[in-house]
């Protein structure tokens, strides 16, 4: 399988937050620290930024961390400071993200509908890493936050419970917690993004979540298993490191 690497994702541990909180995204993590290096710009004029920002891939030569560096060059290329900022970037998380292209290219045979829900995925994180460093939720908010993370969790254990156990995989179980993660995200973000950012996350879960698709991955003499493999492997890790 050609040239293309999935966008690495980026953890945040947010000052205002509980200790050693990280926000996660998706059935696997949530990136970013690209908040860091925002101190310079009002929330509306980071927001902006990472609207506009834009990223380019050419057939299957689309790189996870060029994507994170054009991303960050842009961002900071309109800052009025030339701030240093770290990035940290989890090899886990992007190795999980690169199968989840995998099996996306090749289960709807459209490599930009892969590619696509990949960006609408760090379009969104990064903006609500942004929401986050600004203090932007309320208390009720960042209980929902909670809740999200939990239920993240939650699909975590199970995506993997089912690859461990033979014949446990229930396609409406994993359904309905995929369902409930975007439904949990978009009551976070409602007053926040716009109907465009929600219609972002709705392409992302609705899209990881079909059954169809779930029932493939599973199916264990598809062409998939492999893919499955190293899914449920990085996210071992990412639960036994208490990312998600």
């Amino acid at each position: 399988m050609a040239g293309f690497t999935a966008p690495k994702l980026v953890f945040a541990k947010c000052a205002n937050l509980t200790s050693n909180f990280h926000f996660s995204i998706i059935h696997l993590s949530l990136l970013s620290n690209f908040c860091r290096c925002f101190h310079c710009q009002t929330p509306q004029q980071q927001l902006n930024l990472i609207f506009f920002y834009d990223i380019q891939a050419t057939m299957d030569a689309f790189s996870s961390k060029d994507m994170a560096m054009k991303a960050q060059k842009k961002i900071l290329s309109s800052m009025a400071t030339k701030s240093s900022v770290q990035m940290f970037i989890d090899d886990t998380s992007s190795e999980i993200l690169d199968e989840l292209y995998r099996v996306s290219k090749e289960y709807t045979g459209n490599k930009s509908e892969a590619q696509k829900v990949v960006k609408d995925l760090v379009k969104i994180a990064v903006k609500i890493g942004v929401l986050f460093r600004n203090n932007r939720f309320s208390n009720e908010e960042l209980r929902v936050a909670q809740d999200f993370k939990k239920k993240l969790h939650t699909g975590a254990m199970t995506a993997i419970s089912f690859y461990e156990v033979d014949f446990t995989f229930d396609k409406t179980v994993m359904s309905e917690i995929l369902a409930d993660c975007r439904d949990l995200l978009l009551k976070l973000v409602n007053t926040h993004l716009t109907p465009k950012s929600h219609g972002r996350i709705n392409h992302v879960f609705n899209h990881y979540g079909d059954p169809q698709l779930l029932t493939k991955l599973y199916d264990p003499n598809s062409n998939f298993r492999p893919n499955l493999t190293r899914i449920c492997k990085g996210l071992n890790k990412l639960v036994e490191d208490g990312t998600i």
